[in-house]
Formats: C-alpha cells, sequence, structure tokens
C-alpha cells in the first residue's frame, strides 16, 4: 500500500497521525498485545501497525474499525 511521505502533510496533519498512533500504542500495550499479534486480528502487516503507531500512516475508517474491535474499544474511545 503506497504511502505519501511525511511532508505532504501539513503539520496539523502530522500532528493528528501522531497523536492518533500514540493513542493506538497505548491501547495495545493496555490489552497487552504485541505489534505482531494486533496486526494478526487486523488482518494488515506488522509493519503497518508500526507505522501507525509512529504517525506515519493516515489509516483509513475501515481499517480504524478494525484496531477498534481487536482492541476490544468503542472507535469513540480509540480516538
Amino acid at each position: 500500500m503506497p504511502t505519501k511521505s511525511l511532508e505532504k502533510y501539513s503539520e496539523a496533519e502530522q500532528k493528528i497521525m501522531s497523536e492518533f498512533g500514540q493513542r493506538v500504542r497505548q491501547l495495545r500495550e493496555e490489552a497487552g498485545l504485541s505489534q505482531e499479534k494486533l496486526a494478526e486480528l487486523t488482518d494488515v502487516h506488522r509493519t503497518y501497525i508500526s507505522g501507525i503507531e509512529r504517525g506515519r500512516q493516515n489509516i483509513s475508517l475501515l481499517t480504524m474499525h478494525k484496531l477498534a474491535e481487536a482492541l476490544s474499544v468503542s472507535m469513540q474511545r480509540l480516538m
């Protein structure tokens, strides 16, 4: 899946992606899941989970939904 390099995103957009990634990492760790296990549960590659957590991926709404389900949280709590 091609991704834009970060410089193509505004600072505000990069901040949103970074904060979301931090939230995913926090919830993943609270759930006691490795990046690999979360990737398996969401049917994405482990490096994609890493990219999300590092704020380097602008993910789709459907991927957000998969993450929420895998982390056993609501979309609202994920956000």
